[in-house]
């Protein structure tokens, strides 16, 4: 945070930004360089380079977005080397014998020529590379006096501006393509918000923009963001698909459909708590916190059986159905309390985020403590009185005859 507002002030007129450094970041970014990626694609490149500049503008507004930039500039210093091929014809030299020269002085003879040495002590094999120094090329008229050498190595000496003239102009730092169709990527990154809300704020922005898109061109939002909903819908769906198994499982086991609901009516307060429990402790909805709701609807799940199979014990030994969610909550007590405690302090130094990377699992604990505690309570008080209501009707008293009315 500080080097984002410090370097441009030192530095005016450079635009800085960071890329991920992290291994983790990068593979959740399927390897681009930032988190962010809105991604204009189309051949009308002119077009689509003002409608970018454009949206730049409105991305950077969006709070909690930081280093928004566009990837292809298109304004890179360029110098441009025009070779006068008869000057160089008589000189014996060719287009290609200029172009291998100049690779050869500014990245290196390796290119063209691979040589390698190996030392005779050690065996061990290096790169030999010939290139021009670099305090050798400082300015134009150090670029204009390299040496030339032709096919011929009797051929006359010249150098580059014998053969060539030289001019400035601007030209694209990269040209991207996405499915053989020349792209333009936003990047940027998320700073003091999550991921989800700035992802909603750019995706209003893109959907506005699409109108003004010309004929063929498309406009994406990609990156993390794609991860990110991949990841929460599977494994929302993989709550919802946990629940429902655990309903069906209980439905065999319990042989009725009325005890697997009474057991799972604890599991709407156990997400009640996760929500309550994210939001105190400004926790993110993240895939740690996901997995911690799905491990939640487990021992939940399992605490409310206790509870309830006791009381349907209870009944079928003559209680009324009162009676034996009572006795159920009091004997259960002790059973219940000791499970959801065991789970709950288990994951309270995961819940601090302590030590390196600890933040990364937080969200896991918290998720679980708050699930557990709402569910708990919820097993102990709400499933019996579920219990009672359900199976109250079926249990009730006989109604007392009416007497017989006295003349």
């Amino acid at each position: 945070s500080r080097l984002r507002t410090e370097l441009p002030r030192r530095f005016p007129g450079i635009e800085f930004f960071f890329q991920p450094a992290d291994m983790v970041t990068q593979i959740l970014n399927f390897g681009l360089p930032a988190p962010i990626d809105v991604q204009i694609v189309g051949f009308n490149v002119n077009a689509n380079r003002a409608i970018a500049n454009n949206l730049l503008q409105k991305l950077r507004a969006v709070p909690g977005t930081v280093d928004m930039r566009l990837q292809q500039a298109s304004d890179y210093p360029t110098i441009n080397i025009d070779v006068d091929r008869t000057k160089a014809q008589m000189l014996g030299m060719s287009q290609q014998n200029v172009a291998s020269n100049m690779l050869v002085t500014l990245s290196g003879s390796f290119q063209t020529s691979p040589s390698f040495w190996i030392d005779p002590l050690t065996g061990t094999q290096y790169n030999v590379a010939t290139q021009a120094p670099q305090y050798r090329l400082q300015n134009l008229n150090d670029l204009a006096n390299t040496p030339l050498t032709g096919s011929s190595p009797n051929g006359p000496a010249a150098i580059l501006s014998d053969v060539a003239t030289f001019s400035r102009s601007v030209s694209p730092a990269n040209i991207s393509h996405y499915d053989a169709t020349p792209a333009l990527d936003i990047y940027g990154a998320v700073e003091g918000t999550d991921l989800g809300y700035v992802s909603a704020q750019i995706q209003k922005i893109v959907d506005d923009t699409r109108k003004d898109l010309p004929k063929g061109s498309t406009i994406l939002l990609r990156g993390q963001t794609q991860t990110m909903k991949a990841s929460f819908n599977g494994l929302l769906f993989g709550l919802l698909g946990a629940i429902v198994l655990v309903y069906m499982l209980i439905v065999v086991n319990f042989q009725s459909l009325l005890d697997p609901f009474i057991i799972i009516t604890a599991l709407p307060a156990a997400l009640a708590g996760i929500v309550w429990m994210l939001f105190l402790t400004h926790t993110t909805v993240s895939v740690p916190a996901l997995t911690g709701a799905i491990m939640c609807m487990g021992v939940a799940t399992a605490n409310s059986v206790l509870v309830v199979s006791f009381a349907r014990e209870r009944m079928n030994e003559g209680a009324s159905a009162f009676d034996a969610a009572i006795e159920a909550g009091f004997t259960r007590l002790r059973p219940v309390l000791m499970t959801a405690l065991a789970m709950i302090i288990g994951m309270i130094p995961m819940a601090l985020g302590l030590g390196e990377g600890g933040e990364q699992n937080a969200p896991l604990g918290r998720a679980v403590i708050g699930g557990l505690i709402f569910a708990t309570v919820a097993t102990l008080f709400f499933v019996p009185t579920v219990f009672t209501i359900i199976h109250g009707r079926d249990t009730g008293t006989e109604p007392t005859p009416a007497e017989p009315a006295h003349g």
